[in-house]
């Protein structure tokens, strides 16, 4: 049986790919979620706090007060693509959401999204905003982007596992004073590596040897990575989860031994990490390899969310 949750997330997918479709009945709306039109009315009410047509409605009203504030289209254009017959018939809906005519309203508007207690929104340019099922803190946030950090090193890995040695070792042509010299995938790879093993090292007061990421094999960075990849995360994990972020470490790793936050020290990481990986993301799309991109964690985090 569908739950009231599964059924409105159900109609809220089928409403974003079919809000100007205006001869889709209610009838027609139920049956594509599977059940009822009595129950996809009590199940979508329930959840949304208003019914579905009028949630509907709400929407295109929304997405037509959005066309009038950055568009140049007359009203009527715009109420005939919010599913009105006429001038007048919008204008009357309009007035009772927004308190004043489409053209005087276009004049002076204001917020354009209408109270809601679903708190789902026509979203610009043309889509539906809903709500997160859970609230994610920058504690969230932060892991998820270490979680990113780890993974899209693997995934490198495995991309340049097919690659040879003179596409490995070849120059990367790129200045960032203080950052890394004679740039080649390899030389990244194994630094974007070192880095995790070198600080996890460094947060239990362990030496750490740089000779390793000399010339290192890819199949050395991926032994390592399978150890310092989720030794690091389990870390960063615990820390943040015990709120002690901007406790105080000695790295004696450095000489002379410096003294560093775990908050500074991840922020560090990241950071040097993200310029890292730009750069073999780069190499990878120049030797042929493509699947990648630039390696932005943006939509990895949020289908992670």
């Amino acid at each position: 049986m569908s739950t009231t949750t599964d059924t409105f997330a159900r109609f809220i997918d089928l409403l974003a790919v079919s809000l100007d479709d205006h001869e889709l009945s209610g009838e027609a709306l139920a049956s594509r979620v599977h059940v009822s039109r009595f129950h996809f009315n009590r199940l979508v009410s329930a959840a949304a706090g208003e019914p579905p047509a009028a949630l509907r409605r709400r929407i295109l009203l929304e997405r037509a007060a959005y066309r009038l504030i950055t568009t140049e289209q007359d009203v009527l254009e715009i109420a005939l693509e919010a599913g009105y017959a006429s001038h007048e018939a919008f204008s009357r809906a309009f007035g009772r959401a927004y308190g004043e005519s489409p053209s005087r309203w276009r004049r002076k508007p204001t917020r354009f999204q209408i109270d809601a207690p679903s708190k789902v929104h026509f979203n610009p340019p043309g889509g539906l905003r809903v709500p997160a099922d859970r609230k994610v803190t920058t504690m969230d946030l932060l892991i998820r982007m270490v979680e990113h950090h780890v993974w899209l090193i693997g995934e490198m890995l495995t991309r340049v596992e097919r690659l040879p040695d003179d596409v490995l070792d070849a120059p990367i042509e790129i200045s960032v004073e203080g950052v890394d010299d004679e740039l080649t995938l390899r030389s990244l790879l194994s630094r974007l590596v070192g880095q995790l093993a070198m600080w996890d090292a460094a947060v239990h007061d362990r030496p750490y040897d740089f000779t390793v990421e000399r010339g290192e094999s890819v199949a050395s960075m991926r032994a390592r990575l399978a150890e310092a990849g989720p030794a690091f995360l389990s870390e960063i994990r615990t820390i943040a989860e015990e709120g002690r972020l901007e406790e105080t470490f000695v790295d004696a790793v450095c000489d002379p031994p410096e003294v560093f936050t775990y908050s500074g020290m991840i922020a560090h990481v990241l950071t040097f990490a993200a310029h890292r990986r730009t750069l073999v993301c780069g190499a990878l799309i120049d030797a042929g390899v493509d699947d990648l991109g630039s390696g932005d964690p943006m939509r990895w985090v949020a289908e992670h969310a």
